[in-house]
C-alpha cells in the first residue's frame, strides 16, 4: 500500500482561526492558496500553500456574503472563489480576498433553482458546474451565473443519479460526477 507524505494538518474542531467545524469542502487556487468550505460555522476560510491562516469571511445567514451550511468551494481561473450555498439554495461569487461579487439561485426545480447545491467545479473557460443533488442533476452556468444547461435524473441508467454529491471538471473540459447512491462516478462530454 502506498502511503502519502503528511507535510501539514490544518484544523482542529472549533470556531477560531484555522479550525473547523464539519469541513465538506476544499479547493486550490494556481497560485497555492487553499480554501476551505468551513460548514458549520457557515464560513470559508483561506490558507496559504504551507498552512498558514490567511482570512476567513462568512456568517450564518441569509445576506449576501452569508451562508447556512455552505457545502463545496472551487476556484476560477481568475481567482475567483465559488461556494455552494446549501440551505439558501444558491451560488455565490467572491474576489480571492472574500469580497462578495454576486449570488444567483433559490429553491426549486427550475432552471437555475436548487434542491441542495452540494459540489461545485469551474471550467478552464470560466464555466460554473454545480451539483445539484436532490433534483438529481448537474446544471451549468457562466461565470456571472447565467443558467447555460442541465442533465440528469433520478435513475440508474447512463446519464441518471441517484443523489450525486461532487463534481469535477478535467483540462480537456470533461465533467466528472460522484453519483453517491448510485456507488459509481459517472464522466460526461459537455459541449461549449
Amino acid at each position: 500500500m502506498l502511503e502519502g507524505n503528511k507535510i501539514w494538518v490544518l484544523g482542529d474542531g472549533g470556531e477560531g482561526e484555522g479550525k473547523f467545524i464539519d469541513p465538506r469542502g476544499v479547493a486550490v487556487a494556481s497560485d497555492g492558496s487553499v480554501y476551505v468550505a468551513d460548514t458549520n460555522n457557515h464560513r470559508v476560510q483561506k490558507f496559504t500553500s504551507e498552512g498558514v491562516f490567511v482570512s476567513k469571511w462568512g456568517t450564518e445567514g441569509t445576506g449576501d456574503g452569508q451562508f447556512s451550511y455552505p457545502q463545496g468551494v472551487a476556484v476560477a481561473p481568475d481567482g475567483s472563489v465559488y461556494v455552494t450555498d446549501d440551505v439558501n439554495s444558491r451560488i455565490q461569487k467572491f474576489t480571492s480576498e472574500g469580497v462578495f461579487v454576486r449570488k444567483w439561485g433559490m429553491r426549486g426545480s427550475g432552471d437555475g433553482q436548487f434542491q441542495s447545491a452540494l459540489g461545485i467545479a469551474v471550467a478552464s473557460d470560466g464555466s460554473v458546474y454545480v451539483v445539484d443533488k436532490d433534483n438529481n442533476r448537474i446544471q451549468k452556468f457562466t461565470s456571472e451565473g447565467v443558467f447555460v444547461i442541465q442533465w440528469g435524473a433520478l435513475g440508474t441508467g447512463d446519464g441518471r443519479f441517484k443523489w450525486p454529491h461532487r463534481i469535477a471538471v478535467a483540462p480537456d473540459g470533461s465533467v466528472y460526477v460522484a453519483d453517491t447512491d448510485n456507488n459509481r462516478i459517472q464522466k460526461f462530454s459537455v459541449g461549449q
